[in-house]
């Protein structure tokens, strides 16, 4: 019992900010690199989901294109359960690998990159205006690589916003208003991050802070070749158990991150 109450005691401390207890929007995109890139987001998506299914937490497909040989081109992911996006806000950024590339007949070390953004998913009573002069909405046939599982109506949604120029869009669904509900939902989400990043630049101009590593720059190294190592290069957290952080195994990575936060926050408050 006494053990229960530390846990929720450290979890409320770790876990305390707005949108914590919100269920989770997470969006994967490889960088360049042609396959060799997209078969590494398809590697991370299969991390977050051995996560997601480790804590028995739900996991919505909004959208996955599948690469042209191999991997993922990108994947937007809805992840429900307690404190989601509190535990994922910790994986956003760019994501690193090091390995031999199976694609490569020279056996050469290649070095890829993926991006992973992470934003709350919102409930209606958070009010984000969007202006439907502001959108344009393009559809397009969903499915595959071809055969059965091209849809031939275009029930697929794109969706811009074109002040900001951000692009979302969602083809899991097998109606054109699920998909345009879907795509609603991820694009008010990233809105609302967009806004969220302006007001925390706006304060760290006026304090004089060094901003976080954020989206564009490099926040963890999965190393396969030459040895086997995953080091966080926020909080210099690193763990030689490549196989199961690639399983799923995350939650230290997670822990420290948190930790870090709640340390800088209680730093900034005092002074």
């Amino acid at each position: 019992m006494i053990e229960t109450a530390l846990e929720a005691w450290r979890l409320e401390k770790l876990l305390s900010d707005e949108h914590d207890h919100r269920n989770a929007i997470l969006s994967i995109s490889p960088g360049a690199g042609g396959t060799e890139s997209q078969d590494w987001a398809q590697m991370l998506m299969r991390m977050y989901l051995r996560w997601a299914q480790e804590r028995n937490f739900n996991v919505d497909t909004i959208d996955l294109q599948p690469g042209d040989e191999a991997g993922i081109k990108s994947a937007t992911l809805g992840i429900a359960g307690p404190l989601a996006y509190g535990y994922l806000r910790a994986e956003a950024g760019v994501h690193r690998l090091v390995r031999i590339s199976p694609f490569d007949s020279n056996k050469r070390r290649h070095t890829s990159f993926a991006a992973v953004g992470v934003y709350p998913e919102l409930d209606d009573d958070v009010e984000i205006e969007i202006d439907d002069k502001e959108l344009r909405i393009d559809t397009f046939r969903s499915g595959g690589a071809g055969g059965q599982n091209v849809n031939k109506v275009e029930t697929a949604i794109r969706m811009t916003h074109l002040p900001t120029g951000i692009v979302v869009q969602c083809q899991n669904q097998r109606s054109q208003l699920q998909n345009r509900i879907g795509a609603m939902r991820v694009m008010k989400a990233k809105l609302y991050e967009v806004e969220q990043q302006k007001k925390e630049e706006e304060f760290q101009n006026i304090v004089g802070e060094k901003k976080d590593i954020a989206w564009g720059s490099q926040i963890r190294s999965y190393v396969f070749q030459p040895y086997q190592m995953v080091k966080d290069h926020r909080t210099n957290f690193e763990s030689g158990n490549l196989a199961a952080v690639m399983d799923g195994a995350l939650d230290p990575f997670i822990e420290a991150y948190l930790t870090m936060k709640a340390s800088r926050n209680a730093q900034t408050s005092t002074s």
